[in-house]
């Protein structure tokens, strides 16, 4: 009994200093745990965006896992490396509800530091009524990078996006509504959120994107697997087959349709996880799964 008390009296310990943690120290911490290479900080809509969710983002946010609301930006890492590499807009999860900056985010950096690709963490806005606003993010994201290509030694025609869960809704809604300038090269999804049909879909991410009372046509139009065109870029997609939160009968949807237009395509579901294993390295086949998806990225 004593070593169980001690043992949540640290944890408390733990939590306190984590909740007093200021937006420098928290970003130092970032910087220190998750980064490796060369790490800059950018914000998307300097000058206003051209949408809004009602949200006033000059007040001063916290930053950290679970964070709602983050004032929209962007933290660029770039690997060094020889030659133009890819670069991937990832975009954590979190049911258009919260944004899992962690495990789904900041985490992923040294994989994709040690693949030679520039890892651009996405803290987009949340829709609060438009659902609009979360893609702008991303479409800017890209239009920025694309901007600064040379300067950050990123091939412009090499720019993915990734998205967990909600997140990989984004990502999806992104490859496959994008228009040619903004339109990534490859999609990296995992558990994702496709489909709006209410028998499917996660319904905190249909409720939070679209409105409870979503129109038919509303519900089509975010049900990416219905958006999919041969323009809709390569895709790779994770998945457990015991998630119980997202059915896994969206990634199959989308994967099905990616091939019925003829886009390379990879899906990977693995025995167990569940739903929300990020680049955690408990989850039993997180080795197997970089493997997996190092062999793809260097396949392209």
């Amino acid at each position: 009994m004593k070593k169980i008390a001690i043992f949540c009296a640290a944890l408390l310990v733990t939590a306190f200093a984590q909740a007093q943690m200021t937006a420098d120290s928290w970003d130092a911490y970032l910087n220190r745990a998750y980064v490796t290479g060369n790490a800059i900080d950018v914000e998307l809509w300097p000058n206003g965006a051209p949408n809004t969710n009602g949200v006033n983002y000059d007040q001063p946010i916290v930053m950290g896992q679970g964070t709602v609301d983050m004032k929209p930006g962007m933290k660029v890492v770039l690997p060094k490396s020889d030659k133009p590499m890819k670069a991937v807009v990832i975009c954590p999860g979190g049911g258009y509800a919260m944004l899992a900056t962690m495990h789904e985010g900041m985490m992923w950096n040294f994989f994709f530091s040690r693949e030679k690709v520039a890892t651009i963490t996405l803290t987009y806005r949340l829709p609060h009524g438009n659902h609009e606003v979360p893609a702008s993010d991303v479409y800017q994201a890209i239009r920025i990078i694309k901007q600064h290509a040379k300067e950050w030694n990123i091939d412009p025609d090499q720019i993915g996006v990734m998205g967990s869960s909600a997140g990989g809704h984004l990502a999806s809604t992104v490859a496959t509504h994008a228009t040619d300038d903004v339109r990534p090269a490859f999609q990296i999804l995992f558990y994702p959120v496709i489909t709006m049909d209410k028998r499917y879909t996660h319904m905190g991410t249909h409720d939070n994107l679209i409105g409870k009372d979503a129109s038919p046509e509303m519900e089509i139009l975010y049900s990416n697997e219905k958006q999919v065109t041969e323009k809709t870029p390569r895709a790779f997609i994770v998945l457990a087959d015991d998630d119980d939160v997202v059915p896994s009968i969206n990634s199959a949807w989308y994967f099905s349709a990616l091939k019925d237009h003829g886009v390379p395509a990879n899906i990977h579901v693995y025995p167990s996880g569940g739903h929300g294993f990020g680049n955690s390295q408990s989850w039993k086949y997180n080795a197997n799964m970089l493997t997996d998806l190092s062999d793809w990225l260097e396949s392209f």
